[in-house]
């Protein structure tokens, strides 16, 4: 039924894209992310270093975590949570996942996923990571025996291959020199990395965007996915596994449309 129900949404997105929004203003009281304005290329650039900060903001913690705490809850009591249970599945499926493998989290935020894992079952130590000061003192807060750096993912303090697994957590939309940022996440991986609930299009160039997280103005850029993933195998990175959080599709021809995917990558020896 599931299915059925998708399969007719995927003929009529505006109808989807309606009910998403009434679902958000439902769940939350106010969609997390609002007031999309396009950016043409000459300007996406420039708007991303201005806005490179965003996530700094002191203000972003404390809202995130008011929805993570709702979305927590429910997943200790046994319901799906699509996000949730992609990453964990994600993980469970690695060909060689083995109790006492190191993770780490870029772009941890508050370290929510240190207790997805736990609720999930899965035996790793858990190391996470963000940009935001403000994140990482709240994290402290809450997981005071997990350790928590702040570290730009674009140029990580880590030595090269130092966690089994790297997560780069829906932080590269986020961030313009996201390249630098791929790279990053290659190197300091021993085994594997994943790219969780990432943004991309087909059909389309890299789409930029100036929008409202939270309430902050910051960017979000919609990867084209064949660039994309030919970014992910120029850095060493073979793609094992692609999950599929969300996708519509641009009319008949599906030469066009936008997804959000989780992508699992094994480190290549070289």
């Amino acid at each position: 039924m599931k299915a059925a129900i998708v399969s007719i949404l995927n003929h009529f997105p505006f109808l989807k894209r309606v009910l998403r929004a009434v679902r958000n203003h439902l769940s939350t009281g106010a969609a997390v992310s609002s007031q999309y304005v396009s950016l043409q290329a000459d300007e996406a650039l420039a708007e991303g270093q201005r806005l490179r900060g965003a996530w700094q903001d002191d203000a972003l913690p404390r809202k995130q975590r008011a929805l993570v705490e709702q979305q927590l809850k429910q997943y200790r009591e046994g319901a799906r949570i699509d996000v949730f249970d992609v990453f964990a599945n994600s993980l469970r499926a690695l060909p060689d996942m083995a109790p006492g493998m190191s993770l780490l989290e870029i772009g941890c935020s508050s370290g929510y996923y240190s207790e997805v894992i736990d609720i999930a079952g899965l035996p790793l130590k858990y190391t996470g990571c963000d940009y935001s000061d403000a994140f990482i003192r709240l994290a402290r807060g809450k997981y005071p025996d997990i350790e928590f750096a702040v570290e730009d993912a674009t140029a990580l303090h880590y030595p090269d291959r130092s966690f089994d697994i790297v997560v780069s957590g829906c932080c590269l939309l986020h961030i313009p020199e996201y390249a630098k940022a791929v790279a990053e996440t290659a190197r300091v991986a021993s085994r594997y990395a994943i790219f969780h609930r990432t943004p991309v299009v087909w059909g389309r160039p890299d789409q930029w965007y100036r929008k409202k997280a939270y309430g902050v103005e910051t960017v979000e850029i919609h990867f084209n996915e064949p660039d994309f993933l030919a970014l992910l195998k120029c850095h060493g990175l073979e793609l094992l596994a692609t999950y599929t959080l969300h996708e519509e599709i641009s009319g008949s021809d599906r030469m066009q449309g936008h997804a959000i995917r989780t992508y699992v990558c094994r480190k290549q020896i070289q």
